[in-house]
C-alpha cells in the first residue's frame, strides 16, 4: 500500500507544471477613438507580439488588419498576418495549411459545367 502511495506522489510531482521563465511586457500601446477606429500593439520579452488596426466600414462594422507572432517549443517562430472584414477572417502565414491544387480533369469539369450553366443548360 505504501508503494502505491509513493508511486502516486511521484507521478503527481512529475505531472506538475514546470515554472516558466518570467515574461515581461516590453510594449503596450492602445488607442481607441470610440468610433470604430482603434489600434493596439503588445510585445513580450519572449518574442510574442500582437498588433491590429481597426477602421469602420460602410456596412456599419469594423475592418481589422493585424498580425501576431509567437515561438513554438522547438524554437520556430510563427507569424500570422490577417484581414477581418465583410469577406471574413483571412489569415496568411507559413504554418497555415493550403489546399492541394485541383487535378486537371477536375478543372476541366468545372469549366464545362460553367459553360453549360452560361448556355442555360439545367438538370433536374
Amino acid at each position: 500500500m505504501k508503494l502505491i502511495i509513493v508511486a502516486c506522489l511521484v507521478a503527481m510531482a512529475l505531472a506538475a507544471p514546470r515554472p516558466q521563465d518570467d515574461v515581461s511586457i516590453l510594449r503596450d500601446e492602445r488607442v481607441d477613438q470610440g468610433d470604430g477606429n482603434f489600434n493596439y500593439n503588445f510585445e513580450l520579452s519572449d518574442g510574442t507580439a500582437i498588433g491590429a488596426e481597426g477602421t469602420p466600414n460602410d456596412a456599419g462594422s469594423v475592418n481589422i488588419e493585424g498580425s501576431y507572432r509567437f515561438t513554438l517549443p522547438d524554437g520556430a517562430v510563427v507569424e500570422i498576418t490577417y484581414v477581418a472584414d465583410e469577406a471574413g477572417f483571412r489569415p496568411v502565414g507559413d504554418v497555415i495549411p493550403t489546399p492541394h491544387p485541383l487535378p486537371a480533369h477536375a478543372i476541366e469539369q468545372i469549366r464545362f459545367a460553367e459553360e453549360q450553366r452560361a448556355a442555360g443548360v439545367t438538370f433536374e
